[in-house]
């Protein structure tokens, strides 16, 4: 019996598209973290939601290999963050829906807007990281985006 494919095997198999992508984290102790010229915040325990989007060699794959790795030299605002995050789980489609799935999943009950600017330096969007104290539902965030967006190709989650 062959064994089940790691992670990192399933994103680089699934994911190898341009596209929008969710990212969802467990922070397990509030930490004060400096991220680059954005300063210094205090993030709380609980569930993060981070949006962006992959259009490069490598697709949402390549971006998000990236985002799983901790970065010695730090590139984006997530890199700032992600050596004290779990990751638990990414959703991502071939669309492009960046700012409006921020938007959206901002909406959500219990959803607010972790630190103004984070993530949205190439954008006017708010920030592109929610904070959630309840683990947010699978199902759940699928469902508002395509029920929001119906005609986009589906949504295909994995639990990391």
């Amino acid at each position: 019996m062959a064994a089940a494919a790691t992670p990192r095997e399933r994103i680089a198999g699934s994911f190898a598209f341009p596209g929008t992508y969710m990212l969802l984290f467990y922070l397990p102790a509030r930490q004060r973290v400096a991220v680059g010229r954005l300063g210094t915040h205090l993030f709380l325990r609980g569930w993060y939601i981070y949006v962006g989007s992959a259009r490069g060699p490598g697709g949402v794959a390549a971006r998000v290999g990236h985002h799983l790795r901790c970065q010695k030299r730090p590139r984006w605002h997530l890199d700032y963050l992600r050596p004290l995050m779990r990751p638990r789980g990414l959703g991502a489609a071939p669309c492009d829906r960046e700012h409006q799935w921020a938007a959206r999943l901002g909406a959500l009950p219990g959803a607010h807007l972790s630190m103004k600017g984070f993530g949205a330096s190439d954008c006017c969007c708010p920030g592109h990281l929610l904070y959630l104290s309840r683990r947010p539902e699978g199902e759940a965030l699928k469902n508002a985006l395509q029920g929001e967006f119906p005609h986009d190709p589906p949504l295909i989650m994995i639990t990391l």
